[in-house]
C-alpha cells in the first residue's frame, strides 16, 4: 500500500525557536500514531532553514504566496538595515504588492492543477499538493489579527492581516484542489475587526478538524460558527523532549533561566526601555534575596532591531550584579530546551520557552503579552504565575518570583501530574483527527 501522503503548510521561521520546537513536535506525533508507511513534505516561509535541520521529509517546499512581512525581514537583513528606515518601508510596501501578484498566479496554478495541467507557478508545491492525502495546518496561531494583551495600532493590523490572508489562501486553494485538512493546535483570535473574524471563518470552515490548544481559543473558535470538528487540547510542544545533554557545571544553582522579548512597535521606546529596567532591578533583587544565578537565554533571534538576542544583552547591561548573570544562545531547539530542564526557576515572556520549562517540570512565571500564554497556564492550573506584560513592573515581577520561589515543590508536583495528562490529550486529539483520513485512504 502507498504511503499516507501529508503536507504540512503554515510552518513558520526557524529563527524562532517556537516554530522549530512546534514543526519537530507536529512530525514525532504523526510518525507516532499514524498506522503504516506515512511520507511527509512542508511548506515553509524559510526553506532553507528547515532543510539545514536535516528532518526526515520528503519534501521542503516555498509556500504557495510568501508572507510580506517575512519578505521584507529577509531583505532588510539582506541590505543591513533596520524597520526603522524608509528602505525598510519601501520593501514593505513592494512584498504587499508581491503578495497580490503571487495571489494572482497561485490563482492560475490552481486552476491548472485541478485540471490536471502543468503550472508555470512554484509548480512543486501545487504538485505535493495535488498528489498529498492529507494537508495539515501546522501547530501555531495561524488564524488572528491581534495580540489581546498588545496595543493595536496600523503597522501591526496590515500585518496581522496580510499573514492571515496568506494563511486563508493556502487553505482556500488545498480546498479548492480537493485536498482535506486539518488544523493543529492552533491557538485563535484574537479578532478585533470584521475581516479578521471573516478570513478565519472561511479558513476554518474549509477544514475538517480544528484542535484549540487551550481554553480562551477554544471559546473562540466555538464563537465564529463554524461547522468543524472542534476538539480542545494542549500545545504539540509539550511532548518535546531532548536527546542533548546540557550539563548544570556551566552554571551554579539556584539557576533562574530567563527569556525576554516584544514585539517590536506593540510598545513604545519608553515601555521598552520600562520592560527592560523592570527585569533588570527584579533580577537584581532576586540575586540579593535567594542567591540566584541568572541565566539570559534569547528565543528568537532576527538579528534586526530589539530581538530576544539584544533585549537580553540590554537587560544585562542594565543589571547591578552583572557577575551573578551570563547569556546563552542555544544553536537549536534541542540544546534550548536542555538548557531550560536544569533551570531552578524560569521567567519568559514568549510562549515556547514556558512550554518547554514547564513541560520540563521547572516552576515559571509567564511575563503574557497574549491570550495563548494565558490560556496554558489555565490549563495547567498556576494563574497566579501570569503577570500581563503591561503590567510588569519591577516590583510586580519580584513579588511573583518570591511566590513561585517559596511554592516551587508544590508548583513542580502539580505539574508533574498535569503535563502528563495534557500529553495524552495531545496525543488523543491527533489520532482522532489522523485516523479518520487514514482510514479513508486506506479504503479507497
Amino acid at each position: 500500500m502507498a504511503p499516507f501522503r501529508i503536507l504540512i503548510i503554515h510552518v513558520g521561521d526557524m529563527d524562532n525557536k517556537g516554530s522549530e520546537v512546534l514543526l519537530r513536535s507536529d512530525l514525532s506525533v504523526i510518525r507516532e500514531v499514524v498506522k503504516g508507511d506515512v511520507s511527509l513534505s512542508v511548506s515553509t516561509v524559510n526553506v532553507e532553514g528547515v532543510r539545514k535541520l536535516n528532518l526526515p521529509l520528503n519534501a521542503v517546499l516555498p509556500t504557495v504566496a510568501d508572507v510580506p512581512y517575512k519578505t521584507a525581514d529577509s531583505l532588510a537583513r539582506k541590505s543591513g538595515i533596520n524597520r526603522n528606515t524608509v528602505k525598510y518601508k519601501a520593501f514593505s510596501v513592494a512584498s504587499l504588492i508581491y503578495l497580490f501578484i503571487q495571489t494572482m498566479l497561485s490563482v492560475i496554478s490552481a486552476f491548472l492543477t485541478k485540471l490536471g495541467l502543468k503550472t508555470f507557478y512554484r509548480s512543486e508545491i501545487f504538485d505535493h499538493m495535488k498528489n498529498c492525502d492529507l494537508v495539515i495546518s501546522c501547530s501555531d496561531e495561524n488564524f488572528k489579527e491581534a495580540a489581546s494583551l498588545l496595543p493595536s495600532n496600523f503597522y501591526w493590523t496590515i500585518t496581522w492581516w496580510t499573514m492571515l490572508f496568506q494563511r486563508t489562501f493556502e487553505i482556500t486553494v488545498a480546498k479548492f484542489i480537493g485536498k482535506p485538512i486539518v488544523v493543529f493546535p492552533n491557538s485563535i483570535g484574537p479578532f478585533r475587526t470584521w475581516v479578521g473574524r471573516f478570513l478565519s471563518r472561511l479558513a476554518l470552515n474549509s477544514c475538517g478538524y480544528v484542535l484549540a490548544r487551550e481554553p480562551i481559543s477554544f471559546e473562540i473558535v466555538n464563537s465564529l460558527g463554524i461547522g468543524s470538528r472542534k476538539i480542545l487540547t494542549a500545545d504539540t510542544a509539550l511532548l518535546f523532549k531532548t536527546t542533548k545533554e546540557t550539563t548544570s557545571g556551566s552554571f551554579s544553582h539556584p539557576a533562574i533561566g530567563v527569556c525576554p522579548g516584544i514585539y517590536r512597535y506593540s510598545l513604545s521606546d519608553d515601555q521598552v526601555r520600562n520592560y527592560i529596567l523592570d527585569h533588570a532591578k527584579a533580577l537584581d533583587v532576586a540575586i540579593e534575596r535567594y542567591g540566584f544565578n541568572v541565566v539570559l537565554s534569547p528565543h528568537y533571534v532576527s538579528h534586526l532591531e530589539y530581538d530576544d538576542s539584544e533585549i537580553c544583552e540590554l537587560i544585562l547591561e542594565k543589571m547591578k550584579n552583572k557577575d551573578q548573570a551570563k547569556i546563552v544562545v542555544a544553536s537549536g531547539v534541542e540544546e534550548f530546551k536542555s538548557l531550560l530542564d536544569h533551570m531552578d526557576m524560569i521567567i519568559a515572556s514568549k510562549l515556547h520557552p514556558a512550554v518547554m520549562g514547564v513541560s520540563g517540570y521547572v516552576p515559571t512565571l509567564c511575563i503574557a503579552y497574549d491570550h495563548k500564554q494565558i490560556g496554558l497556564f489555565e490549563l495547567l492550573g498556576m494563574e497566579d504565575c501570569i503577570i500581563p506584560i503591561m503590567e510588569a513592573s519591577s516590583e510586580r515581577i519580584s513579588s511573583k518570583i518570591d511566590l513561585i520561589w517559596k511554592g516551587r515543590k508544590k508548583i513542580r508536583a502539580l505539574l508533574q501530574t498535569r503535563i502528563p495528562e495534557l500529553q495524552e490529550s495531545i496525543r488523543k486529539a491527533v489520532k482522532e483527527a489522523l485516523a479518520f483520513y487514514d482510514q479513508v485512504k486506506q479504503d479507497s
